[in-house]
């Protein structure tokens, strides 16, 4: 694997996405090793201007407009951060294209093939080298959501929609078994979690 790989984080709403990522954040600066991270939607000063209109709580954009903004910050992001930084650094991405694979494609009903060559037409050479999934059931998931202070408009849809994107994301990980890990926040305990994140960067950047 390169020395300086794509790694991305995935999971749907209160799965525990973020917190793996700046456990592996705080193992890098530990350990000295030059990152960078962003999140999408966001990521450059436009793109975040992009990410607050998508996930703004009173936004009247419909399906198709959040895709092609998403997109849009996307295009952003590689030009502005990954090739700035392409096997340079490590390259961290909070939510990157298997998102909109799994939210658009099987949350929302878009074509796949769609997202597919618009994700292909933006990204060309540059591609994820290894993923993370955190997965969560419905319980635990639910009782997350009511405690968070702030809430976006992707905090606010039925179950049965979060239920889709993560099979949307499960089977993507079973079609990619080499390049993904699935963390089970159900099951294990944060430690345990730690752990297995750990000891795979560990293995990624030999």
């Amino acid at each position: 694997m390169s020395k300086n790989p794509i790694i991305v984080f995935e999971g749907i709403e209160t799965s525990g996405k973020s917190t793996s990522l700046k456990n592996v954040i705080k193992y890098l600066k530990k350990n000295k090793i030059k990152y960078i991270t962003f999140r999408e939607p966001g990521g450059t000063i436009l793109s975040e201007k992009l990410r607050s209109l998508m996930l703004n709580k009173k936004s009247k954009l419909n399906n198709k407009t959040d895709l092609f903004l998403l997109m849009a910050s996307r295009s952003e992001n590689i030009d502005k951060i990954i090739k700035k930084n392409y096997k340079k650094k490590v390259i961290l991405i909070d939510r990157f294209v298997d998102s909109t694979l799994a939210y658009q494609h099987y949350g929302m009903g878009f074509d796949k093939r769609l997202i597919l060559e618009m994700n292909n037409f933006l990204l060309g050479k540059f591609k994820p080298n290894f993923t993370f999934l955190s997965i969560v059931n419905k319980k635990n998931m639910l009782n997350r959501l009511k405690l968070r202070k702030n809430n976006n408009k992707y905090d606010n849809f039925k179950y049965n929609f979060y239920n889709k994107v993560q099979i949307g994301f499960l089977n993507l990980a079973n079609k990619k078994k080499s390049k993904y890990l699935i963390l089970d926040s159900n099951k294990d305990s944060l430690k345990i979690i730690e752990n297995k994140l750990i000891n795979k960067i560990k293995k990624i950047l030999k």
